[in-house]
């Protein structure tokens, strides 16, 4: 039962072959089951199959290969602009412009974009998260003509898969799980946590590539650094103004 969850790699390169359209909407289908705030469905899911378009979000995207070698590019979007359109139409005063509506649309999509990897996976395709789509979510709206109060929250690249990668590790449970209330760890307990992960021969050599002298230096260094997390944060909070979910 849990073996599609505990086999879980990220795709990124993918055959040839095309996924037929009645698996696709089946799939689709089967995402939209998830659960989500109220049974609004306060999100929106942008298919891209066209070579062009594909090119065109795949500067967004830091040029990722994947992005354009996919068949099918699925972006999954916090959509309050239909929902409120139903209501106005409906003699409904809609109160969606603001922050914590955003939140939940943007938590249903997640749920939602999970429900259909873990759907994709079981009938034998291969998926990949883009984590970079809140970094340039502007230039995602303006390539794929959202609409106010809709923004991109996350981006699956789909396919069939042309690679077999090693799974990845993940931490220990304990470091994870929080019994009743939170257990705040002592240093020994962060050392043997990290101690699998700081021991893999992948991370080691990354270490070594980077010039660092721990792994945890080529996260705050290089991948993911201050500088770069401020950045995208003001670019994205530029978003959520113009996509009118704050002032």
């Amino acid at each position: 039962m849990f073996e599609i969850f505990n086999q879980h790699r990220s795709i990124r390169k993918y055959s040839g072959k095309a996924i037929d359209s009645d698996l696709l909407n089946q799939l689709l289908e089967t995402a939209c089951r998830a659960s989500n705030t109220g049974n609004m469905q306060t999100y929106s899911i942008v298919l891209t199959t066209e070579d062009d378009l594909k090119k065109q979000l795949a500067p967004a995207h830091f040029n990722q290969a994947m992005v354009v070698n996919a068949p099918v590019v699925l972006t999954f979007c916090a959509d309050f602009n239909r929902f409120t359109k139903w209501c106005e139409m409906r003699q409904a005063q809609p109160g969606y412009a603001n922050f914590q509506s955003f939140m939940a649309a943007a938590i249903d999509a997640v749920i939602l974009a999970q429900q259909f990897c873990v759907a994709a996976e079981s009938k034998g395709l291969g998926i990949c998260y883009l984590g970079t789509t809140t970094y340039n979510a502007g230039e995602i709206i303006e390539a794929l003509n959202l609409p106010e109060l809709v923004v991109p929250i996350t981006t699956i690249t789909v396919g069939y898969p042309a690679e077999d990668p090693l799974l990845t590790d993940r931490l220990p449970l304990k470091a994870i799980v929080h019994r009743e209330t939170y257990q705040h760890f002592s240093d020994a307990e962060i050392d043997s946590f990290y101690a699998e992960k700081e021991s893999d021969p992948l991370n080691r050599q990354f270490i070594i590539e980077n010039q660092k002298s721990t792994l945890a230096q080529v996260f705050t260094d290089i991948r993911y650094t201050k500088a770069n997390n401020e950045f995208f944060s003001e670019k994205f909070l530029q978003v959520l103004r113009m996509q009118g979910f704050i002032d």
